[in-house]
């Protein structure tokens, strides 16, 4: 149950049973709001004497209304709320004018009844909408209708979807039709919708003229059960609901909602193209990538200079690294890749390549999650490489096994990757600044001036590459989802 059945519990003396009905009616209220063009409250009685509480308050889509919204489960004394309260005594609709604030324009109120299945009056629903939307053609009918929604919400004994009840948006076409099958009512956005299918008067119509084309109302009524389906019709691509509104099994009011969705779907079509050029872009990428490491693993093969190999080597990893990443680009839709995911590629990579056959390795990667950008993704992949890679060739000189391991951690300020492993540590002389290693110094140069972070080497139990990069990047994965 939602917050109008919590309210009901704690403030009310309403049975479960009358507060499951309440929860009902605030899964339609949006959708009766909109319909009415009307702010819609929900008052049910508080356990105080002559005192209402506030369950529900809905503004419409449909229309502007001028009022502040007050605090659900607000209590106001019922000479406050004279009209309320009068509804909730009597169970009479009663129609009136309310003044918000000195000098603002009155707005139209009116006030229904809501019951339980006896026939108890439980709580009282109060439309108000402005001068100009009360004064329009039909509005009657839509606040009569909407009223209907709220009585059959009530009256129902499973609970309304919220999904098919939903609210309205600002372009819906709006059209009800009435136990006869004759349309009653089609505001402007519907009559537009129906001139451009060539219907252009649709008011007075059956459903089931040829021109009106509405199978999708007739068969709500026949059904008496919601219906909704996406459909082309000629160059459009138009959504339509179609909503039954039942009194004592009979329909006596079908809610039909039309809605033109040709240029949403013609973004949405235009978007999955672009991502799957993006995909295959990411794709190729990663296989040019992949042959040029190839190319290089053959001219390593066919030199006899230890140090061209163990260069082409190297160079074989960073490149592979990079791959790494186009490849999870490749296989999804979003420019945000997982650091954990990658780490665990990379690790692998790194450990087939480099380790003699005659080398036991053992590898820990405790990751949490961490997503960044494509492109310091990128950098943080080169520099685990390049780390990864550090270890294996100069940690374990002399040894026949050991173990590398990735920590990934976050803090409210920063993300914090520790690679370390239990080999024979840093000589005593060695100082970062002054390194003459090009892998070190690439690290390095990634980490402080592509990701704007820290670098911190030093031995314990081994050798600790320690790498902090400030959370602004995830500022920068928000900026670009918006």
């Amino acid at each position: 149950m939602g917050v109008a059945a919590d309210i009901c519990r704690k403030i009310t003396a309403l049975t479960s049973n009358q507060t499951q009905i309440i929860d009902n009616v605030t899964n339609v209220l949006g959708l009766a709001a909109d319909l009415a063009h009307a702010q819609v409250t929900l008052y049910a009685p508080a356990r105080n004497e002559n005192f209402l509480v506030l369950v529900a308050q809905v503004k419409p889509n449909t229309s502007y209304i001028e009022v502040k919204p007050n605090i659900l489960g607000t209590t106001v004394q019922a000479s406050e709320e004279p009209l309320v309260w009068r509804t909730l005594v009597s169970g009479v609709t009663i129609a009136g004018q309310r003044e918000w604030a000195l000098g603002m324009e009155a707005l139209e109120m009116q006030v229904f009844p809501i019951r339980d299945v006896s026939g108890v009056i439980i709580a009282a629903a109060s439309f108000e909408t402005n001068s100009q939307e009360a004064s329009a053609d039909g509005h009657s009918m839509l606040i009569a209708t909407a009223y209907m929604l709220l009585t059959m919400a009530a009256a129902s004994s499973e609970p309304m979807s919220r999904s098919v009840y939903r609210p309205l948006g600002t372009r819906d076409g709006i059209v009800v039709i009435d136990e006869r099958g004759h349309i009653a009512f089609a505001n402007p956005s519907a009559v537009g919708i129906y001139k451009l299918l060539g219907a252009n008067r649709i008011i007075g119509r059956r459903v089931s003229d040829r021109q009106v084309n509405m199978k999708l109302a007739q068969h709500a009524y026949s059904t008496g059960q919601p219906q909704e389906r996406e459909m082309e019709a000629g160059n459009l691509i138009l959504v339509q609901r179609a909503i039954p509104v039942f009194s004592n099994g009979s329909v006596i009011r079908t809610i039909f909602i039309i809605g033109d969705v040709t240029e949403i779907r013609k973004k949405e079509k235009e978007l999955l193209v672009k991502s799957a050029v993006i995909q295959e872009i990411h794709h190729r990428v990663k296989n040019n990538l992949q042959t040029i490491a190839s190319l290089l693993r053959l001219q390593a093969r066919r030199t006899k200079t230890p140090d061209v190999k163990a260069a082409l080597r190297e160079s074989v990893n960073r490149i592979l690294s990079i791959s790494v990443v186009h490849e999870f680009l490749s296989q999804q839709d979003r420019e945000f890749i997982d650091v954990a995911e990658v780490t665990k590629n990379i690790l692998d990579l790194v450990i087939q390549n480099m380790l003699e056959p005659d080398f036991n390795i053992e590898t820990v990667l405790n990751g949490q999650t961490v997503i960044l950008p494509s492109e310091q993704a990128s950098s943080l992949a080169l520099v685990i490489n390049e780390l990864i890679q550090n270890s294996i060739e100069h940690g374990f000189v002399g040894r026949k096994e050991g173990l590398i391991g990735v920590d990934i951690t976050t803090t409210p300020e920063s993300y914090q990757i520790d690679i370390y492993d239990n080999g024979i540590g840093l000589p005593e002389d060695f100082s970062l600044p002054n390194t003459s290693s090009l892998g070190l110094q690439i690290v390095r140069t990634l980490i402080e001036n592509d990701l704007g972070g820290e670098f911190r080497l030093f031995s314990r139990a081994g050798t600790h590459a320690f790498v902090t990069i400030p959370r602004q990047l995830e500022g920068s994965k928000e900026a670009k989802e918006e």
